[in-house]
């Protein structure tokens, strides 16, 4: 019988930490957390506290019941979840819903954390166990409460104003804003034209110079503007150099260049998408499988140490093993007399910590690549590489930087650089998002001062200066560190839920922002500048890290962001529609002469002919999935609107056609429809594919059948907003006093006769009312509009009077059809 419980978050990880602790110990997991907020509106009460209802995960909760029937043969449980702040999280949750269930029965509970799960760690880590770190906790309640309140208030108002299903987040709504001010950046840049010249010289091999002085005033990006100066430049420089380069000075020095420090859980991801071309949630699922251990034929091992670290630091016994696998496989001359100390840019930095690293340095890439899948080899390959580096010998290089004369009012400049002891470059180098340097391992023949270079020729160049970049992933997460915006953890869940929302889209390896996330990031930043702030936000990260530490107080916290955040949004709940999401202009229509204008709707980018003032309806056609409301061109809008295109026919017979409506692209088959998925795009979509979105449409409707009447298209079907009748072409809903599974044929045709003709006469009146106002001159409108007024409240009444009547006619026909079945 077991008489300890240990419990860690995932199955893989309980599987090797079993195989340490032996016989004495169930290991089990919980599966992630088990206990979250109610998903609903009052789940963290700001009249009471900041209270916070909670209640266990559905899906999980099996695996608490596993535990609650260990536990009762167990005499101590040990709670071994990450050795961070949601992992202490998982920890107080799984013993508060335990409690709450009479499970623990005072037997003795504590916390054990570990940071590479090898056998010496995790046996080291059971005998020196201690209490849960409440204020650990605390800070991520505080965290998880001021997501909640931000989510659960912004979204709402982000559905009623801008677009339904659209979000809004704490972390996340300042991360969209960096990559959608970049790309007005990018949009307001305008080239500036420079020219460069060169000349390229020979002396033993040929090499190029700068130029770094002209008519003796140095040379600057912008000293050349066109391609008349840089001729006549080039004219100058030849008749003085009279086809000879006078080496004037020749500087030599070694330059020695660091090893970058081993990976933190930010700088991993950064260079998992640069090197590896990983996403950040990619790099962090493959490393979890790393640290959760992989079977090395039948011993399972942890092959790195947590992957959550903001810490550069490493243990000494690790420093040790490091430098001794350098010694023998490298050489012990790329062992520096000292081991490397690090230390970590991040001010918040947990410095007991410490970086991903190898669990053991002496498991080399290639002795473990064949118990891997490809991305755990290529994941381990690379931070094993960047651990070895961090504590190799600097790379040395010879350097030569030399003047050249032509004449003496113009010099150029010669650089070269010679790698003459690699160091850690054998092993690993960087990767950064410039440009790598151009002059290393550029070589330049041996030049002596007073020396001539013979002069082949004088090159100039054409350039015009670029706007910044679009983010990568990797120069994101960067940003994001250096803004302290969220904590490196959650970069991968921010970057998913901006892709997730259609916020961003990836185009090659760089993030452009939608025209749904410029609109909401113009949203957040103009109504509610503050909450977008990153400094603001930098400040929040801060507090909640002052929390962890036990030096601020949580619920004074949320009650400082809450009485100013809860205002703001009460008073943008006011906000028309319009003001939000305003519409750009394109142009006029050459055919109805009404304007053309785009802009965001319920359902996406659409643009619109006419405006809703007018006697007929606006038209509208929506975006295709390449256009943008702010470049999208007169013609490009027009052109949306002569779409429908003919398919053909379905097996029985119905024309089927493509067309692009308000609420999106379409197929159109007799009288029915069904949208198009976001991935087909209706100007090149087929026949057979159209035919398969209405087999799927019918298979869901025939799959959302509460009952289909023998011998009619009727039929009562689940609704998102509850049951409804329909035969194909109209829809009526059931009244909250009838029973679906009780309505007859002639009761569902009655109620859908009734919901066809309630909508006929409004839309005949409305047409008049229109036409009536459009005709009358300006003195007129003001008395139309009045009697309008006057006469919409007995209209309402007739309206009312008249449904009655409909019922009976129901229970008629239900009568009648009850006489001839008696016949």
């Amino acid at each position: 019988m077991s008489k300890n419980l240990v419990i860690v978050e995932s199955p893989a990880k309980a599987k090797t930490i079993k195989k340490y602790l032996g016989s004495d110990y169930e290991v089990l997991a919980s599966y992630g957390h088990v206990r979250d907020l109610v998903p609903k509106d009052g789940a963290v009460d700001t009249t009471n506290a900041f209270a916070m209802k909670y209640q266990a995960i559905e899906k999980n909760d099996k695996h608490v019941r596993a535990i609650q029937a260990a536990l009762k043969n167990a005499d101590n449980l040990f709670l071994a979840t990450d050795p961070d702040r949601e992992g202490e999280a998982i920890a107080w949750h799984l013993l508060e819903l335990l409690k709450e269930r009479n499970a623990i029965k005072n037997k003795p509970v504590k916390r054990v954390v570990f940071y590479e799960i090898t056998q010496r760690e995790v046996q080291k880590a059971i005998a020196e166990p201690r209490d849960i770190a409440q204020d650990l906790v605390n800070a991520q309640q505080a965290r998880r409460a001021l997501d909640y309140l931000v989510g659960f208030n912004l979204s709402p108002l982000l559905w009623r104003k801008i677009q339904t299903g659209l979000s809004a987040g704490r972390v996340q709504s300042p991360a969209l804003r960096l990559i959608c001010e970049r790309e007005l950046e990018i949009r307001a840049f305008k080239p500036q034209e420079y020219w460069t010249i060169e000349a390229r010289g020979e002396k033993g091999s040929v090499f190029t110079s700068k130029l770094i002085e002209l008519d003796r005033k140095k040379v600057e990006q912008f000293s050349l503007t066109d391609a008349g100066g840089s001729e006549a430049a080039k004219q100058k420089i030849l008749a003085a150099a009279n086809g000879v380069l006078r080496v004037a000075s020749v500087e030599k020095k070694q330059r020695r260049r660091n090893p970058a420090p081993p990976f933190t859980t930010s700088t991993l991801q950064q260079e998992g998408n640069r090197k590896l071309g990983f996403t950040s949630s990619r790099t962090m699922r493959t490393a979890q499988q790393l640290y959760e251990g992989i079977d090395l034929g039948g011993e399972t091992v942890g092959l790195i140490t947590y992957m959550r670290t903001d810490s550069v630091n490493l243990a000494q016994d690790a420093l040790t093993e490091i430098r001794e696998v350098i010694g023998s496989k490298f050489g012990k001359a790329s062992v520096p007399a000292e081991a490397r100390v690090f230390k970590a840019k991040s001010k918040n930095a947990q410095e007991a910590h410490e970086a991903v690293r190898p669990s053991s340095a002496a498991r080399t890439p290639e002795q473990v690549a064949k118990y891997m899948s490809p991305d755990q080899a290529k994941l381990y390959e690379l931070i094993w590489k960047r651990t070895m580096a961090s504590q190799m010998t600097q790379a040395v290089y010879d350097t030569v930087t030399a003047e050249l004369r032509a004449g003496e009012p113009h010099a150029f400049r010669a650089s070269g650089s010679v790698l003459v002891e690699p160091g850690f470059i054998a092993v690993y180098m960087q990767s950064t998002d410039e440009p790598d340097d151009e002059d290393d391992e550029k070589r330049l023949p041996i030049l002596v001062e007073g020396d001539t270079v013979k002069l082949i020729e004088v090159i100039t160049d054409q350039h015009f200066t670029e706007p910044p970049p679009r983010f990568t992933e990797a120069s994101l997460v960067k940003t994001l560190e250096e803004y302290d915006i969220g904590r490196p953890s959650t970069y991968a869940s921010i970057i998913a839920t901006l892709q997730g929302r259609d916020y961003v889209r990836l185009d090659g390896k760089a993030f452009s922002p939608t025209d749904v996330g410029m609109v909401v990031n113009r949203f957040l930043t103009e109504h509610f500048t503050q909450y977008v702030d990153y400094e603001f936000t930098a400040h929040l990260e801060d507090d909640l890290d002052a929390v962890s530490r036990g030096e601020k107080q949580w619920v004074p916290l949320l009650a400082s962001f809450w009485k100013d955040f809860k205002p703001r949004v009460d008073e943008k709940m006011e906000l028309k529609r319009e003001e939000v999401s305003q519409a750009r202009q394109i142009g006029v229509d050459p055919t109805s002469g009404k304007p053309v204008s785009a802009r965001i709707g319920r359902f996406g980018p659409f643009v619109q002919i006419g405006t809703k003032e007018d006697e007929d309806k606006p038209r509208f056609a929506s975006l295709r999935a390449t256009q943008r409301i702010d470049t999208i061109t007169l013609e490009q809008a027009l052109e949306l609107f002569k779409l429908p295109r003919k398919l053909g026919q379905t097996p029985d017979g119905y024309e089927v056609e493509v067309n692009i409506g308000r609420f999106g692209p379409y197929v159109r088959y007799g009288k029915n429809f069904v949208s198009l998925k976001k991935e087909d795009d209706p100007f090149t979509v087929e026949l057979p594919r159209a035919i398969e979105l209405i087999e799927l449409k019918a298979a869901a409707i025939e799959a959302a059948t509460i009952r289909l009447f023998e011998g009619t298209t009727i039929r009562i079907v689940k609704g998102k907003f509850g049951p409804y009748i329909t035969d194909g072409t109209r829809k009526a809903r059931i009244p909250k006093t009838k029973t679906p599974e009780t309505l007859s044929v002639f009761e569902c045709e009655a109620f859908l006769t009734e919901a066809e003709n309630l909508k006929k006469p409004a839309k005949k009146g409305g047409a008049k009312k229109k036409a009536a106002t459009d005709k009358a001159e300006a003195p007129a409108k003001k008395t139309a509009v009045k009697k309008a007024a006057v006469k919409k409240a007995p209209a309402k009444k007739a309206a009312a009077k008249k449904a009655p009547a409909k019922k009976v006619a129901a229970k008629k026909v239900a009568a009648k059809k009850a006489a001839t079945k008696k016949k």
